[in-house]
Order: structure tokens, then C-alpha cells, then sequence
């Protein structure tokens, strides 16, 4: 999620501090046993927002299914609060501790040299230390599976994306999208409005509804909530959900959605520490070790949608497609990536550019 720099004034620290324990000595991370280890969540919004957060938790519900103790903070701001929230887990004995948005990685960083025994984990950012890894799903190849059942409904050829905030996380989000429905339909566009929030379901909703009124038939959205999804609904449109699988928000709406398994890496990462092979790493895998998939396909979506999404789907797990190979243009039409080249991992998790076909642009 977005980094946000924020001032934080002496007393706030000071009292953030006082609310934890005092600082493991310089020792590396210990071994843990089932009976020993206790791993716990900070999460950006509520346990069960049929969204974001929901996705993780139910990652922590595999965990528990394995009798390991958990314990999770949710609703926690992107400021000095997740300092104290992650202050407050190790309160409560958790040594390992996963912090599940973007803006919470340097105060995940912070607590993380202060307690070198405890493992971290800070999902979608891209700083790391020794006790503490980095985690994604490539959702983008969801992305551009969900673009396909976009691009064969849409009659407006004008589809809607609701984002969240202008990073890189969410620009190559859009771009497999739009790559994904243009592959089978060359005609289609998608405009992107910006929210600047993950979760507040009012400034979703109304930025649906300015799509929908530009005449945008099918929507889709990097948001937490299914607000786009009920917007398009009311509007007789249709929608491509995220993270969780709503069919029930919107059931004359509702198409699919490109979804996370985060059970894959949480269980992974978790069985590495009691097997005693964890190391810090930037773990991001996609379709083909089941980290990311794309919901069940609706009978709202058109005939032979399942069909394609499948045939796509298996050519990216074999690496026969791969969204971002060239000839691939940015909005000016100027080739970014040549015939027979694709690009990089590196390339991909830093795009900060548009590709052709999208509406809208990237603030500066």
C-alpha cells in the first residue's frame, strides 16, 4: 500500500516506545517450536471486509487450522499507530509479525532493528533486513486473466477502474487489465479514476458512479470494499471485484475477481521458521505456485468467457504468455517494450507508466 510520510511528534514516539517491551539484545531471530511460536497481523482494515484484509485473515485462519497461535490489530492507520500496534503484538508475545499494508513498512523496519529475535514480514514493500522479508502475489497475471472476461462483455468498449493510489502496485494492475481485455478486444478503453484511499466505500462509490456516467459499462477496481461492484449494479452495469470472492454484493452485477491466496505464503513462511530454513527474501509468486487465481467466472459474463480465461490462464503458468511482452506501447503510442522482448521482474514491480488503451493519468 501507498508509503506515507508522516510527522510524527516526540510525545507520539515517546509514548509508542514506553508501550513496549524493552529491545531484544543483538542476538539473531530464535528457533521456534509450534508450542513456542505465536505470529500476529496488523491489518489496514477489519478482519472481515469482504476485501483486502479479509483475504489475509484468512490466511491466519489456515495458520490457526495448524494450531499455531495467532492474534491480529486491525484498522490500523498507515502513521506512527502501526509502530504501536506492532509494539503492542510483541506485548502480547507474538515473535513473528506480518504487517499486510504498503505505508506501514518503515515503522515495520523501525520496530524490526529494535527486536532482532522476532521475524517480520511487510506485504508489498521493498525494504527488507534480516529479520524481516517482503511479500506480493502477482495479481497482475489475474489482472490480465480478469481483463479477458472484461473485454468480451463490454459493449461500450469503455470499461471503469476505480484505483486506489497511484503506485506502482496499482499502475501494473491496470496495465494487465487493459493488456488482458485489448487482447480480445482491440477496441476496449479504460478510464481510471483515483480515490487516494484503500477503504472508504462513499469516495468509491461516487467515483464508480462518474465512470458509470461517462458511459462505462463494465467497472473493475484496486479498492477494499465492493462499493464499485454495487454501483454498477444499480446502474445495470457490471463489475470485476478484488481480493475476495462478492458474488453475493452485487449478484446482477458480479463477473469475477482477481483473488490472493495468502494462506500460500503465510503457511510457507511460517513452516520455514520451525523447520529453522528462514531467511529474509522477496517472496512474489504468481498462478503457477497458486499465490494469486481469478474467482469463479459468472453466468453474467459472455459465452466462451471461461474458455478463454483458461487458455490464457494455462499459457501464463507455462510462461508461453507473459502480460507485459512486447510490442507493448505506452499511452503516447512511443514502444516501451519491443517485439520479442517482455519485461523484467524488476521492470514490472517498479512500472510507473501507463499503457496504451488506458484513460487517465499517473500523478507526479
Amino acid at each position: 500500500m501507498k508509503k506515507v510520510l508522516i510527522l510524527v511528534t516526540m510525545a507520539a514516539a515517546l509514548f509508542a516506545t514506553s508501550c513496549s517491551k524493552k529491545a531484544d539484545d543483538g542476538k539473531a531471530a530464535a528457533k521456534l517450536t509450534k508450542e513456542t511460536i505465536k505470529v500476529g497481523f496488523v491489518y489496514i482494515g477489519t478482519h472481515n471486509d469482504e476485501g483486502y484484509t479479509q483475504a489475509h485473515d484468512q490466511g491466519r485462519v489456515a495458520l490457526d487450522a495448524m494450531g499455531i497461535k495467532t492474534a491480529y490489530i486491525e484498522q490500523v492507520p498507515e502513521n506512527a499507530d502501526c509502530e504501536k500496534a506492532i509494539r503492542d503484538l510483541i506485548d502480547q508475545g507474538c515473535n513473528v509479525i506480518y504487517t499486510n499494508s504498503f505505508g506501514y513498512m518503515d515503522w515495520t523496519l523501525k520496530v524490526a532493528a529494535e527486536f532482532p529475535k522476532v521475524y517480520f514480514g511487510h506485504c508489498s514493500g521493498y525494504k527488507r533486513a534480516d529479520n524481516v522479508s517482503t511479500y506480493f502475489g502477482k495479481v497482475y497475471q489475474a489482472r490480465y486473466l480478469a481483463g479477458i472476461v472484461a473485454g468480451m462483455k463490454t459493449k461500450a468498449n469503455k470499461i471503469g477502474y476505480v484505483a486506489a493510489m497511484p503506485i506502482p502496485e496499482v499502475i501494473r494492475g491496470i496495465n494487465a487489465f487493459t493488456v488482458g481485455a485489448r487482447s480480445v478486444n482491440p477496441k476496449a478503453t479504460v478510464e481510471v479514476i483515483w480515490t487516494n484511499t484503500w477503504f472508504d466505500p462513499a469516495v468509491e462509490k461516487q467515483a464508480a458512479l462518474e465512470l458509470l456516467n461517462k458511459g462505462c459499462d463494465v467497472m473493475a477496481q484496486h479498492q477494499d470494499t465492493t462499493a464499485t461492484q454495487i454501483a454498477a449494479q444499480e446502474k445495470g452495469a457490471f463489475a470485476i471485484g478484488y481480493n475476495s470472492s462478492t458474488p453475493n454484493a452485487a449478484p446482477a452485477a458480479y463477473l469475477t475477481a482477481p483473488l490472493f491466496n495468502w494462506a500460500t505464503f503465510y503457511v510457507e513462511d511460517v513452516q520455514k521458521i520451525l523447520d529453522g530454513t528462514w531467511t529474509s527474501r522477496a517472496y512474489w509468486e504468481g498462478l503457477d505456485k497458486n499465490m494469486v487465481t481469478l474467482d469463479a467466472i459468472t453466468a453474467n459474463a459472455a459465452s466462451g468467457t471461461a474458455e478463454a480465461v483458461e487458455a490464457a490462464k494455462a499459457k501464463i503458468i507455462s510462461g508461453e504468455l507473459q502480460p507485459f511482452a512486447g510490442p507493448l506501447a505506452d499511452q503516447s503510442g512511443t514502444v516501451k517494450v519491443a517485439a520479442g522482448a517482455a519485461m523484467t521482474d524488476d521492470e514490472i514491480w517498479n512500472m510507473g507508466w501507463f499503457v496504451e488503451g488506458v484513460i487517465g493519468n499517473v500523478p507526479n
